[in-house]
């Protein structure tokens, strides 16, 4: 599931073969951008912001969010795709390189003078150089009475974390979903785990939270009805939902979590 790491390992790796290298090629697959055509021009740099994908070409900034079934490839010009060409919603081309989004969720070209108005909405992203651990907390306890479920998963308050690390946060904190956010005795801790998680992940192709890379790499994630690793305890699932987040499936250990 396309998490803050991913998009920021996606981004890592599209800088890398863009940057400073001018478009050959430049087909956006998007009706109401169909006509935008950034050929000549050279691409600045690729950065991600929580699961935002930002693509800076002049002027402009080419912005996509993966949702859940997106995702970015790249490909030596002439080489065959793994994905089908009717899947494609942008396709980047320079001398190198061939850079084609698939199934993006968004995709849209803005004005660079206007990319706060796209994603200036977010919270820190613990990704990214100017991380704010501080600001994060303020943001996680504004609304003492919000379920910290709930609360994690708003890309207000912390950009870049999804379904699956909001759960497992949730567990290594010892801490329900649905528990008020007011009630969680040391908010600062949810912060920290939350940075070191997609710190230590942001380099990986599989992701971990338990530390182990093979075997179960979850603790609670899609682990219903099996024994907890920590006390045997079967886990539960449920969902969890508010009237900004639509429902999500939630894990929980009902013994590791209060």
């Amino acid at each position: 599931m396309p998490e803050g790491d991913t998009v920021y390992r996606t981004a890592r790796n599209l800088d890398a073969a863009l940057s400073g290298h001018r478009l050959t090629r430049c087909d956006i697959r998007v009706p109401a951008f169909a006509t935008v055509d950034l050929t000549g021009q050279t691409v600045d740099e690729v950065v991600s912001r929580g699961k935002h994908l930002l693509i800076h070409v002049g002027a402009y900034t080419i912005h996509s969010h993966l949702k859940m079934e997106g995702s970015w490839h790249l490909y030596r010009p002439g080489t065959s795709w793994h994905r089908p060409a009717w899947q494609a919603r942008v396709i980047l081309g320079t001398e190198d390189w061939l850079a084609v989004g698939f199934q993006l969720g968004l995709l849209e070209v803005i004005a660079r003078s206007d990319e706060e108005g796209a994603v200036g909405h977010l919270g820190p992203d613990p990704l990214a150089e100017d991380w704010d651990a501080e600001e994060a907390v303020r943001r996680l306890i504004a609304d003492p009475a919000r379920p910290v479920g709930l609360a994690l998963l708003d890309q207000r308050v912390i950009a870049g974390l999804g379904n699956v690390y909001r759960n497992e946060l949730c567990f290594l904190a010892g801490v329900l979903p649905t528990r008020p956010v007011g009630e969680v005795a040391h908010p600062e801790r949810l912060v920290s785990l939350a940075h070191r998680l997609l710190e230590a992940n942001k380099d990986r192709v599989e992701r971990t939270t338990t530390g182990r890379l093979r075997g179960s790499t979850s603790w609670v994630y899609r682990r219903e009805g099996r024994p907890c690793a920590r006390c045997g305890t079967p886990i539960e699932r449920g969902r969890l939902g508010d009237t900004e987040l639509e429902e999500r499936d939630t894990y929980w250990c009902p013994r590791c979590q209060r």
